[in-house]
């Protein structure tokens, strides 16, 4: 099934450094807690730079660290893009359909866990399919407010550098459909995910 953040008309219808570059390992075996940076480095765009929330959503950074160390998204791309709502990515089979051997938790009100991160421009979350509890690899960027998802889909932490590469992503792809999905050849390269601390 799709695991993707449904559009607004559809909601309505229904740790220890290792010394390398900055990169820092941090324990997964455990969740995390407090602040913690990452760097998406993008082929051909750059790097957007964003910052994670384990207070608030202490299983969704765990998991997006752990899979960021262990090198699950290196090569892999941003599939669905919609100029003015969001830019999702992170899954291996690049269609929607993939995601990472394990699900976890959905951290958002719905699923009866607090969360106080809205879905504003900058914004990173998870996106799931219809289960609740089915996250594990795709995320998505929003890039315009996009508040009728809180509530419903776990924010974890937003971007404090680099919105204008999500702009140009955004502005430069060429869906093939109404659902923003994107050619395989076309779609945008996550060269790492560098977790900075």
């Amino acid at each position: 099934m799709t695991q993707e953040p449904v559009s607004e008309e559809e909601a309505e219808a229904d740790g220890f450094s290792d010394g390398t570059d900055g990169e820092t390992t941090l324990d997964t075996s455990k969740e995390l807690t407090g602040i913690h940076h990452a760097g998406i480095a993008i082929k051909d765009y750059g790097s957007i730079e964003v910052e994670l929330d384990a207070d608030t959503a202490p299983i969704t950074v765990t998991n997006f660290v752990k899979l960021a160390q262990d090198g699950f998204y290196d090569g892999l791309t941003f599939w669905r893009i919609i100029d003015g709502f969001m830019m999702q990515g992170g899954d291996p089979k690049g269609d929607g359909t993939g995601g990472a051997d394990e699900t976890i938790k959905g951290e958002f009100s719905s699923n009866g866990v607090k969360n106080d991160i809205s879905h504003v421009r900058g914004t990173i979350s998870m996106a799931r399919s219809s289960d609740p509890d089915s996250a594990s690899s795709q995320f998505f960027i929003v890039q315009s407010d996009s508040t009728f998802l809180d509530g419903d889909y776990a924010a974890f932490g937003h971007v404090t550098e680099g919105m204008d590469v999500v702009d140009q992503i955004c502005k430069d792809a060429k869906p093939t459909d109404d659902n923003g999905t994107i050619k395989a050849d076309e779609q945008p390269v996550i060269e790492s995910i560098q977790i900075k601390d």
